[in-house]
């Protein structure tokens, strides 16, 4: 990690916003700090445009006179009841222009009551204000005002736990989990998105607090969740939510998977393992589609409600992805998820997702990648790259042969492609038409109709044009006993 003296950070702290505030600071005869994230990744050399500032005294009032100083450029956002303001304004960045957030609040300290994470807010110091951060590496303060400016407060020696890789809390864990139980899924957050290690004693905290997670709300819980997700080396998240207990109240279903039975000297894999293990494939293979991963995340939770033992085949785990999709909506519901396209996305990558792998295990025959392509859409090249991912196989040999076989299936959907098949798979003869046709209601026998004539394109059985689909439609109607009009 780069050491930053205090002088290196009056050079860095020395462009136009940090002595505006500096000036206004100065005027108002307050004291001034940046603080929090904005410190912790200068020294990280990680990039942020949110920027928080401490004010021994009035945030609100530095924000207004900042918002005059820097004239129509800025707009102000002003939270009384929190003690807080924000002021947004754009600023040049090379070539092109940036979106920076500044926000202002007043140094106060904070206390709990047990069945809510809303503090009770008083007026205090900047001590006062170091006290209540989360994590010693955010507790850091950088002074603003001309006589201290660019000095470093660290009271809780958060450079070395930076130095070290380590997330631990400034004051006793115990405390600090319980008074805000969020803070134990910011804790595993950062570790995952830094690469860093929980200090043992703040662990065991977190082990001892898991139930409190209970009264977060699922906004919160899903927002933690998206970001460990979207890390670099996600599984480290998980394993740490998991050891833990904090899975087992958030995702019961993915710790389902974390079993592994033996019968007649058989067993199968442990599928919790066998899910982190694909989520990493995925990362690794560029997904960075936050609903690509949790896709992944979900693919198996299907697999306890199936798993079966057959004395002849083993263990079975038959239809997992239909009911794997099934379970997916409850689980977004849950966590307070998006309920659109997103959700129906991650259904269609689950319920899908054995699908590449039948034909790949099979002969690769046009009228299933047609198929395929028909039901995946414009999400086939996602599939297909959970569909590798989710080959884990420790056999050289099998691995090696499913790879293969794959790369037939691509070179088929992308033969396919090139012929636009997406335009010729839907019959042209449409429900409407074969309702008026044979004076229907919306209904089963319609969808049945629809699905001969879908299925004899798909199967290159019929060409996709009028006089064909009309002569198979009406032969499958008089076999159902309907008339023509």
């Amino acid at each position: 990690m780069k050491y930053l003296s205090d002088a290196d950070l009056a050079q860095i702290l020395n462009h136009d916003i940090f002595l505006k505030i500096s000036d206004v600071a100065d005027t108002l005869g307050v004291e001034c700090y940046v603080v929090g994230g904005y410190v912790r990744d200068l020294f990280l050399e990680r990039p942020t445009n949110d920027i928080d500032v401490v004010v021994v005294g009035s945030g609100i009032r530095v924000a207004e006179m900042l918002k005059e100083r820097l004239g129509r450029k800025a707009h102000l956002s002003v939270f009384r009841n929190f003690g807080t303001a924000q002021v947004k304004f754009w600023q040049r960045d090379g070539d092109g222009r940036r979106e920076v957030e500044v926000e202002f609040v007043g140094a106060r300290r904070e206390s709990y009551s047990h069945d809510s994470r809303k503090p009770i807010v008083e007026d205090g110091t900047l001590e006062d204000d170091q006290n209540r951060r989360d994590f010693t590496i955010n507790a850091l303060a950088v002074c603003l005002n001309k006589g201290r400016f660019g000095e470093l407060v660290d009271p809780f020696d958060g450079l070395s736990d930076m130095e070290d890789g380590i997330i631990r809390t400034p004051l006793d864990p115990e405390v600090t989990f319980d008074d805000d139980p969020l803070r134990m899924m910011r804790c595993i957050r950062f570790a995952t998105q830094l690469g860093f290690y929980i200090e043992e004693e703040t662990f065991d905290a977190i082990r001892r607090n898991a139930e409190r997670i209970r009264i977060i709300s699922g906004e919160r819980i899903q927002e933690e969740l998206n970001k460990i997700l979207l890390a670099a080396f996600p599984s480290k998240g998980f394993y740490y939510l998991r050891e833990s207990g904090l899975l087992d109240i958030l995702l019961p279903e993915l710790c389902a998977l974390d079993v592994v039975e033996t019968r007649n000297g058989k067993s199968h894999k442990n599928n919790y393992y066998h899910t982190l293990e694909v989520l990493e494939n995925v990362v690794k293979s560029g997904g960075e589609n936050l609903w690509l991963r949790w896709a992944a995340l979900l693919h198996d939770i299907g697999k306890p409600k199936c798993k079966r033992w057959d004395p002849l085949l083993g263990w079975t785990f038959h239809n997992h992805n239909y009911i794997g999709a099934k379970m997916v909506a409850n689980i977004f519901r849950r966590l307070k998820l998006p309920l659109d396209m997103k959700m129906k996305y991650v259904q269609k990558l689950v319920d899908l997702h054995m699908r590449p792998i039948a034909i790949a295990d099979a002969e690769v025959t046009d009228s299933a990648v047609r198929r395929l392509l028909n039901d995946a859409g414009d999400d086939i090249d996602d599939l297909m790259l959970l569909c590798e991912a989710d080959i884990t196989s420790k056999n050289s040999q099998r691995k090696q042969m499913f790879l293969d076989n794959f790369k037939k299936v691509r070179e088929k959907l992308e033969d396919l492609k090139q012929r636009d098949y997406k335009r010729l798979l839907q019959p042209c003869i449409d429900g409407n038409e074969i309702m008026e046709l044979f004076h229907l209601p919306p209904g089963r026998e319609v969808g049945m109709l629809k699905q001969v004539m879908k299925d004899a394109v798909l199967d290159n059985q019929v060409a996709n044009e009028r006089e064909p689909l009309m002569k198979l439609l009406l032969e499958k109607a008089r076999d159902m006993g309907l008339v023509v009009s």
